[in-house]
């Protein structure tokens, strides 16, 4: 493997700075290495090489001239293809915005562009967002790099590969149920999913307004806080921000301060169903921790059983709103002339039935059901309602301690195929990540490191840590804490 792809954002910002590589050089690597990796993984829809080589010149130029590069300068990244780049494609994986290209940057995008990072691609995910495995894009297949008979995840499973492929040293990702923590979970990666407000949403594709937020996606919760401490902030384009002003703690590590932490094991998330690996692993991570001498106690968040049911009321309403806008006359491919149209309805229909899969489609007629007359206030009213006992839960048990630990995913990855076909069996591999998001909390997917294989079959593990309303400073520290640990650089303490 070519030196310069096996990096992290701080390693790659130290060999830049060194001059042991020009952010040209780094760039012309990666794209060798996509080109030849990426035919097994399938983590991009789309390359932007041009464009990134330009871009990557001009920091070299910039780091000759002498000015104060931060650490993201010249740093090659995986953008989900639901989040504009202008003048690239925005396809959202779905056949019926093929060939669009985005006409503005996203928020994010425009922040990261200040701060001269290197856009790779565009990666692949599920059919706007809607999906846990990303076998439900509208273009191929993305492969787990640990295993390429299973999935990588969904729905930024193309973020998360092209990172755990080296094919990225970073990536975004949007997170409406788990979409970043799931798949990194199963990746052995790091994805985070920040405070519903934290990060503008403007210029993502939107899937559920009141659940989606774009996060980053890593290989150390170093970098992740890195990452998200640039993309966060006020942004007046997007009206659910809410301008929250992260300061330097996020790139901090008071161990004394993290060691002071409350953690919280909550019973409903350690239930029947968890695969016997993942519980194994799971003890073993809560015994490391208890070894730095942080203090465990156990919590309940009744409601939990009560948020995959929410979720897939609340969430599809949602969907069925936005995606109307999608109706074949502002972004379709088909035009008066062509076969079989003759007026707008047959425009919609055709624009919506042949540019839509499976899965979208049956989100969208599940959301138009429960908000439909006479149904709205059985099914999405009364959803409403037990989210609000869901937050309340977690208000409580942060009365009692200030993070909460818990798996990502009920299971590993499982295996391509295995639960096309089953559409609950899909679903329930959101269970534990999908209340953070109905809460508005942050949290962050962090791979379980045992210094030996993850499991039997070497496939990743993941565990959960969920922090309070705009406090990602204690789980990124807390993470940092136990990748500090796993490295040999802070000692467990006996007894």
């Amino acid at each position: 493997m070519h030196p310069l792809r096996n990096l992290t954002i701080k390693s790659f910002h130290e060999g830049l700075m060194t001059k042991k590589f020009s952010a040209l050089e780094a760039t012309q690597a990666f794209f060798e290495h996509i080109k030849e990796s990426d035919k097994s993984i399938g983590a991009y829809l789309s390359l932007n090489e041009e464009n990134a080589i330009k871009e990557s010149e001009k920091v070299d130029l910039a780091l000759a001239k002498g000015e104060n590069l931060g650490l993201l300068a010249g740093v090659p990244l995986a953008i989900k293809d639901n989040i504009l780049i202008k003048n690239l494609p925005a396809t959202a994986g779905s056949r019926s915005l093929e060939g669009y290209l985005a006409s503005y940057d996203a928020g994010v995008i425009k922040k990261l562009k200040s701060e001269k990072a290197i856009f790779l691609g565009k990666a692949n995910l599920d059919e706007f967002a809607m999906g846990s495995s990303t076998e439900n894009s509208g273009f191929h297949l993305t492969r787990n790099p640990h295993d390429r008979e299973r999935v990588p995840g969904g729905s930024s499973g193309g973020s998360v590969a092209a990172v755990a492929s080296d094919q990225a040293v970073a990536a975004l990702g949007s997170d409406t149920g788990g979409s970043v923590r799931q798949p990194a979970g199963f990746c052995g990666v790091v994805g985070l999913k920040a405070t519903y407000g934290s990060v503008s949403r403007s210029g993502l594709i939107a899937m559920a307004s009141s659940l989606d937020q774009i996060g980053p996606i890593t290989k150390t919760v170093g970098d992740a806080a890195v990452l998200f401490k640039a993309i966060a902030g006020g942004d007046q384009m997007d009206s659910t921000n809410a301008g929250f002003n992260y300061g330097d703690e996020l790139l901090s590590l008071d161990l004394q301060k993290i060691r002071n932490l409350r953690v919280g094991v909550p019973d409903e998330y350690f239930a029947d169903g968890l695969e016997e690996e993942v519980k194994v692993a799971l003890q073993r991570t809560i015994e490391d921790l208890k070894g730095l001498k942080i203090t465990f106690k156990k919590i309940s968040l009744p409601h939990t059983k009560y948020a995959l049911s929410v979720y897939y009321v609340i969430m599809p309403a949602e969907v069925s709103s936005n995606l109307a806008r999608f109706d074949g006359i502002r972004y379709s491919r088909i035009k008066g002339s062509d076969v079989g149209v003759s007026n707008v309805k047959d425009i919609y229909f055709k624009h919506r039935g042949d540019g839509f899969g499976a899965e979208t489609k049956r989100r969208v007629i599940l959301g138009t059901f429960v908000l439909s007359s006479g149904y709205y206030d059985a099914y999405y009213e009364k959803a409403q309602r037990v989210r609000s006992l869901i937050k309340r839960d977690f208000d409580e048990a942060f009365k009692q301690v200030d993070v909460i630990l818990t798996p990502v995913s009920p299971t590993r990855a499982f295996k391509i195929g295995e639960k096309v076909s089953d559409p609950l069996s899909m679903y329930l591999s959101d269970i534990l990540t999908i209340p953070a998001n109905l809460a508005g909390l942050p949290a962050i997917s962090i791979p379980v490191r045992t210094g030996e294989p993850y499991s039997r079959d070497n496939l990743p593990i993941g565990f959960q840590l969920i922090g309070r309303h705009f406090r990602e400073a204690d789980i990124l520290g807390l993470g940092q804490m136990y990748e500090k640990m796993n490295e040999g650089n802070i000692k467990t303490k006996p007894g």
